[in-house]
């Protein structure tokens, strides 16, 4: 099939744009003719937290990536639709993750349309965890465009259907392992190219930081006494998206200098393999959720994981099995810590994640896209 993805990717950063990227190569893996249209402009610098949008990583080998998308240019909008028309494709798959992108998304569907291009929405989230009054206005423009959705949780259905009165088709796949960090390092290399005591055990929060992540309950957590009797240490890596001041503040309240370690930049690929090799446990205690990529990456290195019993986590995260599922609050994570340390849970729980992780392929993702079961209208 001739398939064009539209989202973020190289030169830009993050989950979003790894996650395109790979999925694009599973395309062309099983023959496709691909492409991803990503973005010249893809927000204005005051929507972005962080300190910056681009990558400094080299670009991806044997993808085609085309820069032509103006995110806050109408005209531009309609200019990328003709010329995806005009390329004729079977597939154009529109990576949706926020509001703000609705109205040029939409736009280039409308304009892109053909009697046999099948338009379908891969939607990470529709309505935000942190949601405003244009998350409940502008993706309605975005859905009426679409012919099909695939969505990597029940939970963003439920919120597709808040919009689409059409009922039209729509199918869950979880979110793929992230399997292109490289092969784990044993914890011994790791913690040296981190400046870390490789005898030491290490719980590791690890992506940008917000209030809805949780990391404030993950610190209350850790400084149960409990854990104290362990060589136990906290990683913080990523990068702060609100004010650290609280959380340092908390960490110096709760006499953790020491305890805590804070990598708190940005972590780009090329470096994400060490934290995750070098971690026993990878803990995301969430205020909500949809999906997570973390939890993906975590799978690909065999991490033992904990989560909170939020959105589409406890889904992919068998309590008891791979890791533990727990409620929103600081001492069920305590006590979660706790026993994964004091039973030694680690091995086990490896051995069950080298089975479970076989549920989660790009094959299999593929498969939702193209079986979607979709009538064109045109």
């Amino acid at each position: 099939m001739k398939i064009i993805i539209v989202g973020t990717a190289f030169p830009y950063r993050g989950g979003l744009a790894a996650y395109n990227e790979r999925l694009a190569h599973e395309y062309v893996k099983q023959g496709n003719n691909v492409e991803i249209i990503t973005f010249t402009l893809q927000y204005p610098d005051f929507l972005f937290p962080g300190n910056t949008q681009y990558s400094s990583e080299i670009a991806p080998k044997d993808l085609i990536i085309s820069r032509k998308i103006n995110a806050i240019s109408p005209l531009n909008w309609m200019k990328v639709g003709r010329e995806i028309k005009a390329k004729s494709p079977d597939l154009v798959i529109y990576c949706f993750w926020m509001a703000f992108m609705a109205p040029c998304f939409g736009t280039i569907a409308r304009y892109a349309r053909t009697p046999k291009t099948k338009m379908v929405g891969l939607i990470h989230n529709i309505i935000p965890h942190e949601p405003t009054i244009i998350d409940r206005i502008f993706p309605l423009y975005f859905v009426k465009a679409m012919d099909g959705f695939v969505a990597m949780a029940e939970s963003v259905i439920t919120d597709i259907n808040y919009f689409d009165l059409a009922n039209k088709p729509k199918v869950v796949s979880p979110h793929p392992i992230y399997d292109h960090y490289g092969d784990a390092l044993t914890k011994k290399d790791a913690a040296l190219k981190l400046g870390l005591h490789e005898q030491k055990k290490y719980i590791l929060f690890f992506g940008f930081i917000k209030h809805y992540k949780g990391l404030d309950l993950l610190i209350e957590a850790f400084a149960d006494e409990r854990l104290r009797k362990f060589p136990v240490r906290l990683i913080v890596a990523g990068e702060f998206y609100e004010n650290p001041q609280p959380y340092l503040e908390q960490i110096i309240s709760l006499k953790l200098e020491g305890l805590v370690e804070l990598r708190t930049g940005f972590i780009p690929d090329s470096e994400v393999r060490n934290y995750f090799s070098v971690a026993d446990l990878v803990a995301q205690p969430y205020r909500t959720a949809m999906q997570s990529g973390i939890t993906q990456i975590a799978y690909h290195f065999e991490n033992p994981m904990l989560v909170t019993d939020v959105g589409g986590l406890s889904f992919t995260i068998p309590d008891g099995k791979v890791g533990y599922v727990v409620g929103i609050n600081h001492t069920e994570i305590a006590d979660a810590l706790v026993d994964f340390f004091s039973n030694n849970r680690a091995d086990k729980m490896i051995e069950n994640i080298k089975i479970e992780k076989q549920k989660f392929t790009w094959s299999r993702m593929i498969d939702a896209i193209n079986g979607l079961n979709i009538k064109l209208v045109f």
